[in-house]
């Protein structure tokens, strides 16, 4: 059942708010727009990239129906947290996986994860979790934001590594969701964040070529004084 057929069921109306995480990609939102309903952006937490429990708790009103929480980069959602704050509340709470997201060669991502972890130096690498799957292998680079993010990954594409950036903008910039609101966790992560190639069938030397040129980059990253 897609989500916004979830929402309906569960008796998600139009007028309604309903939670969705800033961070990510635009598709549940637009799902609760689709059903005449609000979505209202709440932060997501620094290392897992998901919802901050406390961030929903400061957003819910007396118009909330629903919460929807989003497994991010293979990392599950505090969701233990989030369903207790809806039972409290008497909220729906939909726990999704990123549209996109694979099961197959999960352990052979976490052994390659767990070698990048051991190796990369001048990025901050993704924090370990149990459960993680690694859909993406997800760095962040330090400096000045943006800019040196960006320059970072032009660097390492001219070295052949096929690094992208996993998210363009805050949900709440998107067309047709703007919001005047700021979230700056959320802010962070788009500006700071950059997606690894990381395939489970990868050979350890592409792992090797591709820590030799991240770290050969180790230049990029002082921030300004």
């Amino acid at each position: 059942m897609g989500t916004v057929q979830t929402l309906k069921s569960a008796g998600v109306r139009a007028g309604d708010e309903v939670v969705v995480p800033a961070y990510g990609n635009a598709e549940v939102a637009e799902a609760v727009v689709e059903l005449g309903a609000l979505p209202v952006f709440a932060d997501v937490d620094g290392e897992s990239y998901c919802l901050d429990p406390a961030a929903v708790f400061d957003v819910v009103t007396h118009r909330t129906a629903a919460v929807v929480a989003i497994h991010r980069f293979g990392r599950r959602a505090d969701d233990g947290w989030i369903r207790e704050l809806g039972r409290r509340q008497g909220l729906l709470v939909l726990v999704v996986d990123e549209p996109g997201a694979a099961s197959e060669g999960a352990e052979r991502r976490r052994s390659h994860a767990a070698y990048l972890d051991g190796r990369l130096k001048g990025v901050e690498t993704p924090t370990p979790a149990a459960g993680h799957t690694y859909e993406q292998y997800v760095v962040r680079v330090p400096g000045n934001g943006r800019p040196d993010r960006d320059a970072f990954a032009r660097a390492l594409r001219a070295k052949g590594v096929a690094c992208r950036i996993p998210v363009q903008a805050p949900v709440y910039r998107m067309p047709g969701l703007r919001r005047d609101v700021y979230l700056p966790q959320t802010e962070r992560a788009v500006d700071e964040t950059l997606a690894l190639p990381l395939r489970a069938g990868m050979e350890r030397r592409e792992l090797h070529r591709m820590v030799g040129a991240c770290n050969a980059l180790g230049g990029l990253l002082q921030p300004a004084l």
